[in-house]
């Protein structure tokens, strides 16, 4: 624990739990979108989005900025909604986290997401599982009603 401590600041660090429910992930055809929410911003130029391997302790990767990603810079003191999607991500375990760039150069750790991006092959199993598991439950259930002895 000692050791993850030291690449987390700000309100990630303080809080840890509560900031990883604050951000959200979704799977769009492969792809990671990563929103975050904000209530409040003073002196911030914008946020930059990074991930790394989430079974990995090493250094994130800058996948996203507020420096050639227009909507991350600063919506104002009044804060705002952001997404951020890349497309660049590969089939794995990513964390993803969220940094607060301020004027005078501090960065602080917003929220952070683990998300596992499936391959193609893993969708069709998970989708087939699915059905197969409604199938089997639709079929007990209509089984059930047709052997009871009460209603039949």
């Amino acid at each position: 624990r000692k050791e993850q401590e030291k690449d987390v600041t700000g309100n990630l660090y303080l809080d840890s739990q509560a900031q990883e429910l604050s951000g959200k992930v979704c799977i769009i055809d492969g792809e990671v979108e990563v929103e975050f929410a904000t209530s409040e911003e003073r002196g911030t130029k914008g946020f930059v989005v990074k991930r790394r391997p989430a079974e990995a302790d090493g250094d994130f990767e800058i996948v996203g900025s507020y420096e050639n990603w227009g909507p991350l810079v600063s919506k104002g003191p009044q804060g705002g909604v952001y997404r951020y999607l890349d497309t660049t991500v590969t089939p794995g375990s990513w964390l993803y986290r969220v940094t607060e760039c301020d004027v005078n150069g501090a960065q602080n750790d917003v929220c952070q997401c683990q998300v596992l991006v499936e391959t193609e092959a893993e969708r069709k199993a998970t989708f087939i599982a699915a059905v197969t598991i409604g199938v089997a439950l639709a079929a007990t259930f209509i089984g059930a009603i047709l052997i009871d002895p009460i209603n039949g």
